[in-house]
């Protein structure tokens, strides 16, 4: 059932906007919504529209979307070849074009304020002199952005100094619609009253509304365009069509693998007849036909009439089916050792084919031949009860129109706690390549390019319901979280999500990719691959790392909070402390296996390029684990684990030793190599609480993205393995309580010896409330034993928590600056790069740590100082020179001079 707000009433019946646009569409108009995040949420939220058709109900009126997060009106970056705007505008054949900007660019404040007035004249005088529909020039509107709301949210702005902003934008827009005879919306003072004059939260940060937000805003935005006559309130079964209507529609403008349908890897896959290209633009053009078939179904709909329960979707053009070009003794991917068997072995026979080394032992956790669900399997992780839950995707690697959309979010429950699934509970269905998920703050975050949804089962069911957006209140919680993530190529989505110590949670994508992610401070960009970083009680999201990965999918922490990538496609893995200082976009840092052609492309600086932490002998590799469970012998403690999925097919594993300010490491004897069947694709791995370690197998004949047709028959969608290591010579550990665990018993687990024990304890404590979790942390350090060898690091974890919940502790801080350990005083450092514009003197505090006894922990200062501008700045990194630099450390000063010197 469709949730309706009484504040929809309300708001309707708030006065109308000042300068209202006044628009009266003609028959047939086809109106198109081009900006920012505000006015992409709108297909996501159906009130305004159907309270458009239910206003003009014989008008036969037509509504594309063309908006992106992140767009102003002459800085929209999108995937090569996409199209330019008035591309997308000609093949919707808009008459009507709505403007929606002012939010992005009203950061830029008063000194930006003439820049964008000139731009929006440039864009409305530009788009005057277009004929998109064959019938004359468009006409024009220009909507406000919307005010920011006040949350009461201590974590979050309170809006004083967004408003000013925002109004002298919204007014700025007036002044251009007036200028050049064009429309204007006024969204910004209706919206300013309705947030002080309502009490329920509207929006999911200050910035962007949530559902009920949009609810609020429909009459608002019919009644500034349209005048008085806004209906009661949006239909039930006309915003249920839309919504169906605009699904279809989203799937074509912002469709998943762009690099494949229009851009350079569309001539890819071919069978010598049809290529990427050919196929996928034909379905682009079917989905053209099925989104125009449900316009028919709305217009019935709002004009009272009824519809039959299923649509009608015959009229569209049928679909190509290519050939396989799998098979054959030449078959070039199977003499590069990249294609396994079209004969699939069972996991029984497939177990006999595994080597490990002496002492090992793997077993079968679960097949698709007990749980068909288990199809296509990406990513694995454990929540907080200890349970294990995969993320599959049989829609890979490219949804198909007609066909049912249900990759799925399992839960693998283990009764009897003998390491084998005794059921399979599907806890989200109707997701889009769930490339990487983790769960955090009562829920859980799921990759769904272009977005990420935060998923929440209030219930207590272990099933929410995807299929439409829910908020709180007893139901269960479905949110776009974040949104604007670049979608050129599926086989690079988002992935890898991992919580650092100081609680955020990065994740990553790959290369192709233009992505821009709005939030309450501002946007952020970021081209051709990178890892990002997002606060879920700030709301800030960054980019961590701008980088030229190819693929990057895997990302660790160690013990006291260094960090380790690899990069799938190339196979190099790299440590991250280096490449995570400041740089500004459309820069990068230098290097990465596709560091020669981004920097072609986007006309950058090549410098020096960085390097990987050890030699590659095989790619490519996918996730990665640090090995930290008293189950594994004590001589492989801390050794680096990847994954490999076509070369071995195999677990690599790497002793990982201190080296200058960074670190190097040594491959051992693989951990796990498959020898006799092809099909093994490991894809992801990590300890269990009980300290064993758990693989996920893709397992597939066809792993290239490149090589095969994005609909090669011969792809397959059905099979999929978890597999489980143990050393049975030692016992398993025992797994500790952590969901419903009281915050002291938490905080002693803050000692455990394995790594990820800490790290779901460090969850757990993030979603707790500040003011519980931040006092029991302090009576924790007080009781901590200065004679055990942890403690240092126990009051780093201490730190860790106030970073976290976002709490300033200076003279923790401090004392770890100090610390006799330099891990630990490396550790303060990162944090200190957080906290620069809240500590008393910063540069002070960083140039001790420049002259620090140890590399690594000038390293980090001196990337610290990259946040930081001005001379002082530059004079104190500088500083370094006065020690030996190693390669990492000239790196790291390298780039800091580039940012300083910007």
């Amino acid at each position: 059932m469709l949730r309706f707000s009484p504040l929809a009433l309300f708001a309707c019946l708030l006065p109308a906007p000042l300068f209202a646009a006044e628009l009266d569409p003609e028959p047939g108009d086809r109106i198109a919504l081009v900006g920012n995040a505000l006015a992409e949420g709108l297909q996501h939220h159906n009130e305004w529209e159907a309270l458009l058709y239910q206003r003009f109900p014989d008008r036969e009126l037509v509504v594309r979307n063309l908006a992106f997060p992140g767009d102003e009106p002459f800085l929209r970056i999108r995937t090569r070849d996409f199209g330019s705007p008035d591309d997308h505008l000609k093949h919707v054949g808009a008459d009507v074009v709505l403007y929606f900007f002012g939010f992005n660019e009203s950061f830029a404040g008063e000194a930006g304020l003439e820049d964008f007035k000139a731009d929006m004249q440039k864009l409305v005088e530009e788009t005057k002199t277009k004929d998109y529909s064959g019938d004359g020039p468009p006409r024009i509107v220009l909507v406000s952005p919307i005010a920011f709301e006040n949350t009461g949210d201590p974590n979050l702005p309170d809006g004083s100094e967004h408003n000013a902003r925002l109004e002298m934008y919204t007014d700025a827009l007036r002044s251009v619609a007036e200028t050049t005879g064009v429309g204007f919306v006024d969204l910004f003072r209706p919206t300013l009253k309705l947030f002080r004059e309502t009490d329920e939260r509207l929006t999911l940060n200050g910035a962007h509304l949530n559902e009920a937000g949009y609810e609020a805003l429909a009459p608002i935005l019919d009644a500034g365009l349209f005048g008085e006559g806004t209906p009661e309130s949006p239909n039930p079964a006309v915003v249920a069509e839309l919504n169906d209507k605009n699904f279809h529609w989203w799937h074509r403008y912002r469709a998943v693998n762009g690099y494949s349908i229009w851009g350079p890897r569309g001539l890819a896959g071919s069978d010598g007849t049809y290529n990427n290209r050919d196929v996928m633009n034909r379905e682009l053009a079917i989905l053209d036909q099925m989104t125009a078939n449900r316009d028919e179904r709305v217009w019935t709909l709002a004009g009272g009439g009824t519809v039959p329960d299923e649509v009608d979707d015959s009229n569209t053009l049928p679909f190509i089916t290519p050939k396989s070009n799998v098979g054959g003794e030449d078959d070039p991917n199977r003499k590069r050792g990249k294609l396994g068997s079209l004969d699939y072995l069972s996991a029984e026979e497939q177990l006999k084919s595994f080597t490990l080394p002496p002492g090992y032992e793997i077993e079968l956790v679960a097949s698709e031949e007990q749980f068909p669900e288990l199809a296509n399997p990406v990513a694995l992780n454990f929540d907080d009860a200890g349970r294990l839950w995969v993320a599959v995707m049989p829609s890979y690697p490219h949804w198909k129109p007609k066909t049912e959309l249900n990759d799925k979010l399992l839960i693998l429950e283990d009764d009897d706690g003998d390491g084998k699934t005794d059921r399979c509970v599907t806890y989200a269905g109707g997701l889009h390549q769930p490339t990487g998920f983790e769960f955090g703050m009562g829920g859980v975050f799921v990759a769904q390019q272009p977005d990420i949804l935060f998923l929440k089962d209030n219930d207590g069911d272990d099933h929410v319901d995807v299929r439409r957006e829910f908020t709180e209140g007893g139901q269960d919680v479905r949110i776009r979280k974040l949104s604007g993530f670049g979608t050129a190529d599926s086989h690079h989505g988002i992935a890898a999500f991992e919580w650092g110590p100081g609680g955020n949670l990065y994740f990553q994508e790959g290369t192709f990719k233009m992505s821009q992610v709005e939030d309450p401070y501002g946007v952020d960009r970021l081209s051709e691959a990178g890892v990002w970083r997002y606060n879920p009680r700030t709301e800030r999201t960054d980019v961590h790392i701008s980088f030229a990965f190819a693929n990057p999918w895997g990302h660790v922490f160690d013990d006291w909070g260094q960090e380790f990538l690899a990069d799938a496609s190339p196979g190099e893995n790299y440590w991250g402390t280096p490449i995570s200082g400041r740089i500004d976009w459309p820069e990068k840092h230098p290097g990465g296996s596709q560091g020669n052609r981004v920097v072609k492309e986007m006309n950058l600086d090549p410098n020096n390029p960085y390097p990987p932490f050890f030699k590659k002998r095989i790619r490519p590799t996918a996730g990665n684990e640090l090995v930290s469970s008293r189950h594994f012998p004590d001589e492989v403690q801390g050794d680096y684990l990847i994954t490999n999925v076509i070369g071995d097919r195999a677990v690599l594993q790497y002793d990982v030793e201190e080296d200058g300010s960074g670190f190097t490491a040594t491959e051992r004897d693989m951990l796990l190599v498959n020898g006799g069947d092809g099909n093994f694709r490991p894809v992801d791995l990590q300890f269990a609480p009980d300290g064993s370690l758990y693989i996920v197998d893709w397992h597939n004949a066809l792993i290239g993205h490149l090589q095969h047709n994005l609909r090669d028959p011969n792809r397959d969608h059905s099979h999929g393995r978890i597999w489980r290591v143990t050393y049975p010579e030692r016992p398993l550990v025992d797994a500790p309580q952590i969901e419903g665990a009281e915050i002291p018993a938490l905080l002693d687990l803050l000692d455990a010896p394995e790594y990820r024990t800490r790290y779901r304890a460090r969850r757990q404590l993030a979603a707790r409330e500040t003011a519980e979790v931040l006092p029991a942390v302090d009576e924790w350090l007080q009781g901590l034993d200065e004679s055990d060898p942890n403690y240092v690091r126990s009051r780093l974890e201490g730190l860790w928590q106030y970073q976290t919940h976002n709490t300033l502790n200076e003279p923790l801080l401090k004392e770890l600056l100090t610390a006799d350990d330099h891990r630990a005083r490396a550790a303060a450092v990162r944090v200190l790069s957080f906290w620069l514009d809240r500590v008393e003197e910063p540069l002070a505090l960083l140039e001790e740590r420049i002259a620090d006894e140890h590399p690594r922990v000038r390293l980090e200062a001196v990337r610290a100082l990259s946040f930081l501008d001005g001379p002082e700045a530059i004079e104190l990194a500088l500083g370094v020179l006065e020690n030996d630099l190693d390669t990492f450390l000239q790196y790291t000063l390298d780039e800091t001079m580039r940012a300083l010197d910007e």
